[in-house]
């Protein structure tokens, strides 16, 4: 399902939880879809359950999945609508950086650099 990079700067909670948060975004887990057991992708992954468990937390604080109790924790519909206002946001991006006159490649590059200061703390 996910992987886990040892060698990663990248927190191991944090590679569980963009990892799922990916696979949400590109539709690869549809609304409903059942993630496994934090005990069970604990296991999978060779990761401590508190580790699991504090990744589920921020993916279920940011809408992206809901714990059932014993039916599991599933896709929210809230993650759709999550990718919805992203969807919005860019598409504003897009017709702003084309308005002042920003080529593609600009307006690509400055996202680039948007985003990698979001992920990865200020790489660019």
């Amino acid at each position: 399902m996910i992987s886990i990079d040892p060698e990663s700067q990248v927190p191991p909670y944090e590679q569980v939880r963009a990892g799922f948060a990916l696979r949400i975004a590109n539709r690869e887990l549809a609304v409903g879809a059942r993630l496994p057991t934090v005990r069970a992708l604990a296991a999978d992954l060779g990761l401590a359950v508190n580790t699991v468990a504090r990744a589920y937390r921020e993916l279920e604080e940011a809408g992206l999945i809901e714990t059932r109790g014993r039916a599991g924790t599933v896709v929210s519909a809230a993650g759709e609508r999550s990718r919805e206002r992203v969807l919005r946001s860019a598409r504003s991006y897009a017709a702003t950086a084309h308005e002042v006159g920003l080529s593609a490649e600009e307006a690509g590059e400055i996202v680039r650099a948007a985003l990698a200061d979001q992920y990865h703390g200020g790489t660019t």
